[in-house]
């Protein structure tokens, strides 16, 4: 494998593979291929920290290491041996071995877990010409993903998934991942120059993200990645890439972004994100029922992820607080809103149908992001002297 152009993985949320594709082409690698919950591009070794420190919406960034039939646990392990694994894992290395099968002959995951560590140990032993290795060294996560019985087996280059930024420090319940508040801030093609709202904030995700997406903060400058410390990977590459980011800020943009709560815990709990990211001055953040908000100026978003239960304490509290948003939101003849909910009435508790829906995954709930589009909204704002999304 040349280390000029090595095939990498940025795994995604069913739902958001176009959003991921699209974050990729923008970090400037076009050969991109798209499937269910997964990008495939080619880079170099510094696509690999471009990729961990500035994708917003994929769930971690993996190194293809090969693909190939394996209906034997034979055609396994010859496949995995056969694979350069002394040109990526040093002679002290922890390498663990995840694994998953779906539609395949070889059933048996923790079954391939052990084939694929003997092979990649038995492949290893030819190099360094140990038979023991202590792996007391850095981590490198290996998987072996079987599908219709094809193997693709990568390399984890992430570690804890991309969600976690650093900032958020204490979660309120059912928080949104960093990952799907960042989709529904670029699937709205807002604008830092806009104003957006999230009513029901929760531990503030969406308004941090907006602001972190504004700024053009990469989302990945607060964390260090598994591997950071990988020999082939030199150091100078990481040093390159955090310093193109930091280059990149852009904060001298003023930002008109705010969120507010009914729970005044849920607002501590965002105020103390914001902080962490360094964000404290630039978001407001209310306790207040939706029924109070107050937005300002045109052409804003709404952009927000409903309590449906859970976090009002029952079904009746949360209907009546998306009605409340209904009405608010029809006397907003410029905003347009994009609200994510598992509900199938959400709809008619808005008072409207929604001019689009997307159906997204948070977590493993299935919801639709309901799209309202103003009719003077994005259009008004362009003709008014706004930039557009694509400039």
């Amino acid at each position: 494998m040349s280390m000029d152009t090595i095939e990498l993985i940025a795994t995604a949320p069913m739902g958001l593979e176009a959003v991921v594709a699209r974050e990729v082409r923008e970090l400037g690698y076009d050969q991109v291929t798209t499937e269910n919950g997964r990008v495939t591009f080619k880079g170099d070794l510094l696509a690999i920290a471009r990729a961990n420190l500035w994708l917003r919406t994929a769930d971690r960034v993996l190194v293809k290491m090969g693909q190939f039939e394996a209906r034997t646990f034979d055609d396994l392990f010859e496949g995995v041996k056969a694979l350069p694994w002394p040109d990526w894992i040093p002679e002290d290395a922890e390498f663990p071995v995840e694994g998953r099968s779906h539609k395949s002959q070889l059933s048996s995951v923790p079954a391939c877990q052990g084939i694929v560590k003997k092979a990649v140990v038995e492949k290893m032993k030819l190099t360094y010409g140990t038979e023991w290795f202590r792996e007391t060294g850095g981590r490198y996560v290996i998987e072996v993903a079987l599908l219709n019985d094809i193997a693709t087996i990568t390399l984890d280059t992430t570690g804890p998934g991309l969600h976690k930024r650093g900032y958020r420090k204490l979660v309120t319940e059912a928080p949104l991942k960093e990952t799907m508040a960042a989709a529904m801030v670029l699937l709205s093609r807002w604008q830092a120059e806009r104003p957006l709202y999230d009513p029901f904030c929760g531990s503030g995700t969406i308004p941090v993200e907006a602001a972190m997406i504004g700024w053009n903060i990469a989302p990945g400058l607060r964390r260090t990645f598994n591997s950071e410390g990988w020999p082939v990977i030199p150091q100078e590459l990481w040093e390159q890439a955090r310093d193109e980011a930091y280059d990149l800020v852009k904060d001298d943009v003023p930002l008109q972004i705010m969120g507010s709560d009914i729970d005044p815990e849920a607002i501590k709990v965002a105020e103390a994100s914001a902080k962490a990211a360094g964000l404290a001055k630039e978001l407001r953040l209310e306790v207040l029922p939706v029924s109070k908000i107050q937005t300002r100026g045109d052409y804003g978003c709404i952009i927000t992820n409903p309590p449906y239960g859970e976090r009002l304490g029952d079904a009746r509290e949360a209907e009546r607080a998306v009605r409340q948003l209904g009405s608010i939101y029809a006397q907003l003849p410029t905003w347009s809103a994009f609200i994510l909910s598992p509900g199938k009435q959400l709809e008619h508790y808005m008072g409207r149908p929604s001019d689009k829906k997307r159906k997204l995954f948070n977590g493993r709930i299935e919801c639709n992001l309901y799209q309202y589009f103003a009719p003077g909204g994005l259009y008004g704002w362009l003709r008014d002297g706004g930039k557009s999304p694509e400039a």
